[in-house]
């Protein structure tokens, strides 16, 4: 819960002009894309960096989670690794 949270104001920092634009339904998908990936081998910055991206590419009227709309879109998450700085 502490990546979660830690994940979530992150967020805020390094995104901040945006986030007054994204949803609460956004901070919430980004939350939990966050917290799917607390165990991989990467920063929090990283990890809220790749989340933030793949959320924005994603439809407002997607019922995926990030998790499971990143396995069908390679591409997308290709492109998000490389601007996070991941993988």
């Amino acid at each position: 819960m502490k990546a979660v949270a830690l994940g979530l104001v992150v967020f805020v920092s390094l995104f901040g002009a945006k986030a007054g634009y994204a949803s609460s339904d956004d901070a919430k998908w980004v939350a939990q894309c966050i917290a799917d990936n607390k165990d991989e081998k990467a920063s929090i910055e990283v990890i809220t960096k790749y989340c933030t991206c793949m959320n924005n590419k994603m439809s407002d009227s997607e019922t995926l989670t990030i998790s499971q709309w990143e396995k069908t879109h390679p591409a997308e998450m290709k492109a998000c690794d490389k601007e996070a700085g991941w993988r």
